[in-house]
């Protein structure tokens, strides 16, 4: 006779034949229970960056491929918007609906890839929030609801986060990740909310109008772009570093926000030197940093020679400017900055400025912007080895959008390796964003549930998420 234990082994293999759905339940509940709950995530954006990105400075730079090529987690991902129209005053928002990626149309028809296209705002929205939408929101649905994004989640989840940028942090990538506008234009405004508004612990960026695009101080009336909001509100911000709390905006009296429960408001700590940005790299640090360094609208890109720059430009012919820090100098410091929470962090770092090289299809400057994010890239995996573990810390690598059309002539022309230090054979075949699907890379604790949303297949990339899973994924690892 059939012994109970066995008729009941058998009886739940019988069940689970009948009805397989079953085992995809028992998978699902025994993840929940056992899942990694990573204590940091790190969440790189190379604007703009693509496949070819990648490899045209593995080429440049003989280095056959960057650390994060060997990350476990390689996959490919989409981008496209909830509605790709652009937002207008007069009819906000009523704009046709994207199509989504067609794998077949994407690699028989560029100009396919021209259509339906994401920008930042939205982009950066979708990762913050996961949920997609019209293209220059930041932080709002379809409908105009606010949605929650990932800082607002690390905080209340316990822990600290962080906004790093190349370009001003009030533009769309960190934005999208703090505040909550109609449009990514609003610069002035998203400065007041990322500063007056968000419990954010740390935000670097620049903007700072004291500075001209080559890090010299500006003579005269300063530039009024709204990066940092208006000009008297800066200059009381900068005199009012590690003590002031309360700020007038638009006749009315603010104060800045609690950030960590304890009932009192936290003045933010300014730093702009770059001797300011590398010594943060140890030692002790400031409860809340708010870091603008002295240059305009970029790090690098943005400087000129008199002649300016021309797309055959080779890079670092015009010299770097030597008073700004790197991003992996501002990735350092706030890491060191943000590892204060015991509970853990949350931090976006963005090279902005590949972007702005493919808009300008800048084939020198892309390489120096490609080398800036790279650097920044091992400095945070260097970080995670130093001071923490793979086994507490995600680690990941992607872009927002593919900026320029990039390809070894025309469309899905390879490129062509000229050897190290000479630029590859490479050619922009656009000017603006396309809808190329775009790598991500990713490594440390719960990194392989990526796997999990990658359910689409793409007839040449292979397996690909969509970027509104990455914040999805979080949102699982962190549940509350």
């Amino acid at each position: 006779m059939m012994k109970p234990a066995v008729r009941i082994l058998f009886s739940l293999i019988f069940i689970l034949f009948l009805f397989p759905g079953l085992n995809a339940v028992c998978a699902y509940n025994q993840s929940i229970k056992g899942h990694p709950r990573p204590k940091n995530i790190i969440l790189m954006i190379g604007d703009g960056m693509g496949f070819n990105h990648i490899q045209a400075y593995n080429y440049y730079s003989g280095i056959p491929k960057q650390i994060y090529e060997g990350f476990p987690v390689k996959l490919a991902m989409s981008h496209y918007p909830a509605k790709a129209g652009e937002y207008d005053a007069g009819n906000p928002a009523l704009s046709y609906f994207a199509t989504g990626y067609n794998t077949r149309e994407a690699w028989t028809s560029p100009d396919y890839l021209k259509k339906g296209v994401t920008e930042s705002a939205a982009a950066a929205t979708a990762m913050a929030t996961g949920f997609k939408t019209y293209n220059n929101a930041i932080g709002l649905s379809v409908d105009y609801d606010t949605l929650e994004n990932l800082v607002e989640w690390a905080k209340a989840v316990g822990k600290s986060a962080g906004v790093v940028t190349s370009v001003p942090f009030s533009h769309a990538t960190p934005a999208g990740f703090v505040a909550h506008n109609r449009v990514r234009t609003d610069y002035q405004g998203i400065a007041y909310q990322m500063l007056m508004e968000s419990r954010c612990d740390l935000i670097m960026g620049c903007g700072n109008p004291m500075f001209d695009d080559n890090g010299n101080p500006v003579k005269g009336q300063w530039k009024n772009t709204g990066y940092v909001g208006d000009s008297i509100f800066w200059v009381r911000v900068m005199e009012g570093s590690g003590w002031q709390t309360k700020f007038r905006i638009g006749g009315l009296e603010k104060t800045v926000k609690d950030i960590d429960g304890d009932g009192n408001p936290d003045p933010w700590t300014v730093i702009h030197s770059r001797s300011e940005f590398v010594a943060l790299q140890k030692g002790k640090t400031p409860k809340r940093l708010l870091g603008c360094p002295d240059v305009f609208t970029t790090l690098q890109i943005g400087r000129r020679e008199t002649n300016g720059e021309t797309p055959g430009t080779p890079p670092f012919i015009t010299p770097l400017i030597q008073t700004v820090p790197t991003l992996a100098e501002m990735a350092g410091g706030a890491l060191n900055v943000l590892d204060n929470n015991p509970n853990g962090f949350f931090v976006m770092i963005e090279g902005g400025a590949i972007d702005w090289a493919g808009h300008g299809n800048l084939r020198g400057r892309l390489m120096e912007e490609m080398k800036d994010f790279n650097d920044a890239v091992n400095e945070a995996v260097q970080w995670v080895e130093k001071n923490s573990s793979w086994d507490e810390t995600m680690l990941i690598v992607t872009g927002d959008h593919e900026t320029g059309f990039l390809w070894g002539g025309e469309p899905f022309t390879p490129l062509k390796d000229q050897g190290k230090g000479k630029l590859p054979v490479m050619q922009f075949n656009s000017k603006d964003h396309t809808n190329s699907l775009i790598p991500l890379f990713a490594k440390g604790a719960g990194s392989e549930y990526f796997r999990s949303f990658a359910d689409e297949l793409d007839s040449v990339r292979g397996s690909y998420i969509q970027n509104a899973e990455i914040p999805q994924l979080i949102h699982f690892l962190w549940e509350k």
